[in-house]
């Protein structure tokens, strides 16, 4: 059918032309396909995108995570491909470190060796002192009387000397006397036996603590372990028996005698303490006599005259 019949058909057929018109319509929606849906488009781009940027983070935190020597061997740089014979960074270098110059450690030694008596090394006064600390932190106190004794370094040894057992405390041992700071703050007796740390005696303070009419020389009133055995063996020391004393003096008094029974002896001065000690033959009942004197050897203090120190045994 040529275009003259189909304009002769229209003519005579008047439905003719509107289907015409659908059809060309229905063609030309064939032609052109509907709008992309836009919504949808965005809400994909944006998830895309936040998947990339995931994905960087994800990057950024694993390099966060790389040893800063494990970048070095990735090249490090834009434009650098993996190396594949890694060489070693700086930081992953095996060279030995300069070792480090020893440093004083430990409790000071005595001021004189004369206060290691019967043998005993500074060795054995040290591992004696440990032990003592390490008795008193497995063995609960009453809370007003908890005490942080510190520790061994922070101590100065001024006595070592054996212990004789008696009926309160069997079988020989050593004492081990040490202070800790000034004269007024931490003071230690600590008796070991068989290896092992079985009695302690502490006390502590500081200088308002001193006593107002304290004489030159104080005597340490919880030393009487140190020279007398057990009330219990009263006259009946085991003998011969090895005594020690211990106090404080003042700068005023230059020297101090002790006198204990057949025995006597001059005192060695340890940083602000007097130590003294000798070798008892007899039974005694009086305690040990004290004398202090100053540069001009006049007398400044008597224990006889100490209303504070008591002068017979109990």
């Amino acid at each position: 059918m040529n275009d003259d019949e189909r304009r002769e058909g229209a003519r005579s057929d008047p439905d003719f032309e509107e289907r015409l018109r659908e059809l060309l319509a229905e063609d030309a929606y064939t032609i052109r396909p509907s709008p992309a849906p836009y919504p949808a488009i965005r809400r994909r781009g944006l998830v895309e995108r936040r998947r990339r940027v995931a994905a960087a983070g994800a990057v950024l935190v694993t390099l966060a995570a790389m040893p800063v020597g494990a970048y070095a061997l990735s090249g490090g740089g834009a434009g650098r491909g993996v190396a594949t014979t890694p060489t070693p960074s700086v930081s992953a270098t095996r060279a030995p470190s300069p070792t480090p110059s020893p440093t004083p450690s430990g409790p000071a030694r005595p001021a004189t060796e004369g206060q290691l008596l019967d043998g005993i090394t500074f060795e054995q006064a040290v591992e004696g002192l440990e032990k003592c600390l390490a008795y008193d932190q497995s063995h609960s106190r009453p809370p007003e009387f908890d005490n942080d004794l510190g520790t061994a370094d922070s101590y100065r040894i001024i006595l070592a000397m054996n212990s004789t057992g008696d009926s309160n405390a069997s079988g020989d041992g050593m004492y081990v006397v040490a202070v800790q700071g000034k004269p007024q703050q931490t003071r230690l007796i600590c008796r070991i036996s068989d290896g092992e740390a079985v009695g302690l005696n502490t006390s502590s303070g500081n200088d308002a603590d001193v006593i107002p009419d304290e004489g030159p020389v104080f005597v340490d009133p919880n030393n009487g372990k140190l020279y007398q055995q057990s009330v219990i063996d009263r006259g009946n020391w085991k003998l011969p028996f090895r005594w020690g004393l211990i106090g404080t003096v003042k700068p005023s008094v230059a020297k101090v005698t002790v006198s204990y029974g057949d025995s006597s002896a001059e005192a060695v001065f340890d940083h602000g303490w007097f130590v003294a000690s000798g070798v008892l033959n007899e039974q005694v009942t009086l305690a040990p006599h004290i004398k202090g004197y100053d540069a001009d050897g006049k007398l400044i203090y008597d224990s006889d005259d100490d209303k504070y120190y008591e002068r017979t045994l109990p």
